[in-house]
């Protein structure tokens, strides 16, 4: 089960064999946020509050995409190498 906070690597897309941090899920639709993954450009018009421009974030991933990446089982083959 793939929950917020967890590392997860990507199987499919432009980000494929990449590895990143998991910062929302949206559990309705499954799909996941991926810290620098799925990057794409949003153009902000400039509001009284804040600066327009054009932003990098990240999209969501389909979670068929990932794969949950098992930090212990990865430590204990780099210790027995």
């Amino acid at each position: 089960m793939i929950k917020k906070g967890l590392k997860v690597k990507v199987l499919a897309g432009r980000d494929k064999k990449k590895e990143g941090e998991v910062i929302e899920i949206d559990r309705s639709n499954n799909r996941v946020k991926v810290k620098d993954i799925n990057m794409v450009k949003r153009h902000v018009k400039t509001t009284k509050e804040k600066k327009g421009g054009i932003f990098s974030k990240e999209s969501f991933i389909h979670i068929s995409n990932l794969k949950l990446i098992d930090e212990k089982a990865t430590k204990k083959k780099e210790a027995k190498k």
